[in-house]
């Protein structure tokens, strides 16, 4: 069987150093699909650098409307290929075609791309800021470096290393990218760098703006982190793996911007379970076995009080997981890393309330309820946060606010935190207690809702405070919050206008208003009052 080759310089080319080969699988089976793909060496991964840094200036000075040009061609070639598409990443991973590839997580990768071609056009991304007393100007700017892209397993549309928000983001940017393609789903991979290579040409971009690499070996991966010819680095995985990367790209400055792992505590206050119990425990087990729980808003922990309503949910909510069939999960890894999540609950002294290990071929896990105290969770926080990323959660029983308080005060940083009161106000005051202990560890506080599902939209905050990301400061989703990432801050010093970037000029003959959204400019009387 004939190997897959690279995408490297603008050209599909076979591996010059081909370590090993691997396929697909079918999680449904656990049998291989599709053709083989290269386990490349460091001769392919030093030739996808060299050829990345070497359009990287040419790509920063390119015009804001041909990098615009290429997201939303790249936009349209995916929703004319979407049929292919997504029966390839339905083979891949299991994920059903509809509504999640075809209606919810396609649709949401094109709408990305569209996204960051308007902030390119607005020059929203760039956060000029104009001091006309002291004629001092700033914004952001790109890295002129290439931008590496590690893409997750569990989106592979939405967070595809070669189409998703992190590569829209460095793109958008104007940095070159070199895309890791997830093991898991290679082919429709494979299938995205077809498409983008193609709206690279019609865009008139050059074409060795877009590297992808299949797979690697770990001290390969630590070793491209650790080169200072890279700007910057976007990563979605696990914690041991995006903290091996952070490391050896810390030590050379690079900056790694990671999404690591997150429980995304739930508080059903006492309220809302008396109001509403039995709704909240299906909207629950609905949230947790979504995708097969394989979602990084995953509600992981619930904090349910003790008393009348608080064991009525967990009666129904155990009924819910006892009832389910075994998930189909994405592969051996990730079943291999559930285990070993949910035997760590138990060895910390969680109660297995439903579930267990599935029976049936491929990849399968049962959504399983586990449960402890609040006084076993304080007692060891750390081992009982352990994220199981699957359809697993632990239920911790608390007695009041006061308690809900110190277990708050007990969880590391996550991207989300959910609180559920009552829609008469009974919950208010201890909603209010809890929130403020929680807020600062969470990046998105949400009310009523349960954190699956993250809107791409402006205002929101897909990150959060260590280990649910490597820098509180900012979005892995949301344009043109998740550019900014990507970017350096460019100062100019009395610098004439007419050699000035045309969003800090006086006067911009090409049509470039100075003042854009999100401009400040600064006057002799006016300090730091925001110009719409």
């Amino acid at each position: 069987m004939s190997v897959q080759p690279l995408l490297i310089a603008g050209e599909w080319q076979p591996a010059r150093e081909l370590v090993r080969t691997f396929r697909a699988e079918d999680p449904s089976t656990g049998e291989p699909i599709g053709p083989e793909f290269p386990n490349c060496g460091e001769t392919d991964v030093e030739a996808a650098l060299a050829a990345a840094a070497a359009v990287a200036h040419e790509l920063a000075a390119a015009p804001p409307e041909r990098i615009a040009a290429f997201l939303e061609t790249y936009a349209e070639e995916i929703e004319a290929d979407a049929e292919t598409l997504v029966s390839i990443a339905h083979a891949e991973t299991g994920l059903p075609k509809h509504p999640r590839l075809a209606a919810v997580e396609l649709p949401r990768t094109t709408s990305q791309l569209r996204q960051a071609a308007k902030a390119v056009r607005s020059y929203a991304w760039t956060q000029p800021v104009i001091d006309t007393a002291a004629n001092l100007r700033s914004h952001l700017a790109p890295l002129a470096k290439p931008v590496l892209v590690f893409g997750p397993n569990n989106f592979p549309f939405a967070f595809n290393a070669i189409a998703g928000s992190d590569f829209a983001s460095a793109i958008a940017a104007r940095n070159p990218v070199i895309a890791k393609a997830h093991p898991s789903h290679p082919g429709t991979c494979e299938r995205l760098a077809t498409l983008a290579v193609t709206a690279l040409r019609k865009s008139g971009l050059p074409a060795a703006a877009v590297q992808m690499l299949y797979q690697f070996d770990r001290r390969i991966g630590t070793q491209l982190a650790g080169d200072a010819r890279l700007g910057a680095i976007g990563f979605t995985g696990s914690r041991t793996a995006g903290l091996a990367l952070k490391s050896a790209a810390d030590a050379v400055g690079v900056p790694a911007y990671v999404e690591l792992s997150s429980v995304n505590p739930v508080f059903l206050l006492p309220g809302a379970l008396a109001e509403r119990g039995a709704a909240l425990a299906q909207e629950f087990f609905t949230s947790c076995t979504m995708g097969s729980g394989q979602f990084c808003t995953n509600p992981g922990v619930v904090i349910v009080p003790r008393g009348e309503a608080g064991d009525a949910f967990v009666a129904a909510t155990t009924a819910h997981f006892a009832a389910a069939a075994p998930n189909v999960l994405f592969s051996r890894a990730v079943l291999d890393s559930l285990q070993q999540g949910v035997a760590t609950l138990r060895a910390a002294g969680a109660e297995l309330l439903a579930g267990g290990n599935g029976a049936g071929p491929g990849y399968r896990h049962a959504p399983s309820l586990l449960s402890v105290t609040a006084e076993q969770f304080l007692h060891d926080p750390h081992a009982l946060q352990t994220e199981a990323f699957g359809p697993v959660s632990l239920l911790v029983r608390s007695d009041g606010a006061a308690q809900m308080v110190q277990v708050a005060a007990a969880f590391e940083g996550n991207l989300t935190g959910t609180l559920y009161s009552a829609a008469d106000g009974s919950d208010d005051q201890a909603w209010a207690q809890i929130a403020q202990v929680l807020r600062p560890r969470v990046g998105r506080l949400i009310s009523n809702r349960m954190p699956t599902g993250v809107a791409v939209s402006p205002a929101m905050n897909h990150g959060g405070p260590f280990p649910s990301t490597g820098h509180a400061g900012f979005t892995a989703v949301g344009m043109p919050s998740a550019i900014r990432r990507f970017t350096a801050l460019h100062c100019y010093d009395n610098v004439p206008d007419h050699q000035l970037p045309a969003e800090l000029r006086d006067h911009n003959p090409g049509g470039v208003a100075r003042c854009i959204d999100g401009c400040w400019c600064i006057d002799d009387i006016d300090h730091g009052v925001p110009h719409a």
